[in-house]
């Protein structure tokens, strides 16, 4: 098993390296020690975090791994030859051909957010986490008619998380809409929804993950026990397949392959931009 320090480091956020370098990292067994080192946006803070990749090659007698993602030329250039560790530049492996290509020097800009207040995209972004945290686990049925999605499922099956996940990453207004005993026994949805069906998603879960969770949130209530959950998720899958909403199942997906999943069936417009 590998254990290895990795750094993502950058001159803003380090969002972007860290995610980059994460979704390198897992396609290696290993336990990793992750050091996050934004805004490194000067010659003297790059050799502060040069400083620190050396002491921790000392301390652990092999490279760390670092993930850079700096423009400065100079505090790239010190992390880079300064350090002891196997530097991943981003910037120059992707920025610097496609340079080439184009027949111009890139502008160079520091941070994906410098411009923030005046982006539409951002502003956008937080009215949809407005909407979905107004409209989580089903607190609201105003304004479902702007909606871009609807998620459904039973209580703990991931919805909120994926309403924030789409909001933040995506601009989507998410609502979140639990399906409860009540409406089972009816036997069709919410009235609030019935209008909103096309914009509707289900989320399931294994009835012993979901269990599992609910146990730490009550545990021994009936709320938690097993088969309280096998009767919920049987009841909640037999409602959107006969309504006829797509659903997936949470239990072995991270939030960004069941975010991906409902734009791709509900909204593929916001896969091009």
């Amino acid at each position: 098993m590998i254990e290895r320090t990795v750094f993502f480091v950058s001159d803003g956020t380090g969002i972007t390296a860290e995610t980059f370098g994460n979704s390198i990292m897992a396609q290696f067994p290993g336990r990793y020690r992750h050091v996050r080192k934004p805004f490194v946006d000067s010659v003297d803070k790059a050799h502060q975090v040069a400083a620190e990749i050396n002491q921790t090659a000392e301390r652990e007698g092999h490279k760390p791994i670092v993930f850079i993602t700096l423009v400065n030329d100079e505090a790239r250039d010190i992390v880079t030859a300064g350090s002891a560790g196997l530097v991943m530049d981003m910037f120059r492996a992707f920025v610097e051909p496609i340079e080439s290509e184009f027949g111009i020097k890139s502008n160079h800009r520091i941070g994906r957010f410098s411009d923030a207040s005046q982006s539409q995209e951002y502003n956008d972004r937080i009215e949809a986490i407005n909407f979905s945290l107004a409209h989580d686990d089903g607190q609201s049925a105003r304004n479902l008619d702007v909606a871009d999605v609807i998620l459904l499922g039973v209580s703990r099956s991931g919805k909120t998380p994926t309403s924030l996940y789409l909001a933040m990453q995506h601009g989507i207004k998410a609502a979140n809409y639990p399906l409860i005993p009540e409406d089972f026994d009816r036997g069709q949805l919410p009235k609030a929804l019935a209008p909103y069906k096309r914009k509707c998603f289900g989320l399931t879960i294994d009835p012993a993950r979901l269990a599992q969770i609910r146990n730490e949130r009550r545990p021994g209530s009936r709320y938690a026990a097993l088969e309280n959950c096998r009767a919920e998720v049987h009841e909640a899958e037999a409602m959107m397949r006969r309504e006829g909403i797509s659903w997936l199942s949470s239990t072995h997906k991270s939030i960004e392959e069941i975010a991906t999943t409902i734009l791709r069936d509900l909204r593929p417009d916001r896969l091009v931009y």
